[in-house]
């Protein structure tokens, strides 16, 4: 059963992932990169990571694909796609395009290196073994006795840099609101 569902979510992704790229409308783009991440967390969930995979569904799927949804609203209606800019700006389409080509071809090498070198090892074996309970390795209750216990202070001062962030960003938010003529020449600055 767990194979059956492995390929699902597999060829999901990889349609997911494919739709993202070849769907011309911005909003269906989207919605095809929030099913890539669901699928995601499939396999997560076959790999008994469950933490990981409620963390790709709540944050990423959920969390970051409204802000998607609300930049594709807000952006949205331009006359001419991306690539039709791109082709029609002259020597900076071209040269993103090569760029394009040059980080391809070095993740495709990257990706290469990291399969060949280290991937076929472990297909002989049978892999970590697995420990039930509420406490083994990866389990959310693993996770929040780490954060709450070994990396307190850590976890305590990265939450605190995010409330300054948020704090900071609503401050910087309502003073653009308050002048906007001094937004203005910020954005052209």
């Amino acid at each position: 059963m767990s194979a059956v569902i492995f390929f699902i979510a597999a060829i999901g992704a990889i349609a997911g992932a494919t739709g993202v790229v070849f769907i011309r409308d911005p909003f269906f783009s989207v919605l095809s990169l929030v099913g890539h991440l669901l699928c995601l967390a499939a396999l997560f969930l076959l790999l008994r990571a469950e933490f990981v995979a409620a963390v790709q569904v709540v944050v990423y799927a959920g969390a970051v694909m409204v802000l998607y949804v609300f930049v594709v609203a807000y952006v949205g209606g331009e006359e001419a796609s991306l690539s039709e800019r791109l082709r029609g700006s002259g020597t900076v389409g071209q040269g993103l395009r090569a760029g394009a080509v040059v980080v391809g071809v070095a993740l495709l090498i990257e990706l290469m290196i990291a399969l060949l070198g280290t991937g076929l090892k472990a297909i002989h074996t049978k892999g970590a073994p697995y420990v039930p309970g509420p406490h083994a390795y990866g389990t959310p209750a693993y996770i929040g006795t780490l954060l709450l216990t070994r990396f307190l202070l850590a976890f305590e001062i990265a939450s605190f840099l995010l409330l300054i962030a948020a704090v900071g960003a609503v401050v910087l938010a309502g003073r653009m609101h308050d002048h906007p003529d001094r937004a203005q020449a910020q954005v052209r600055a």
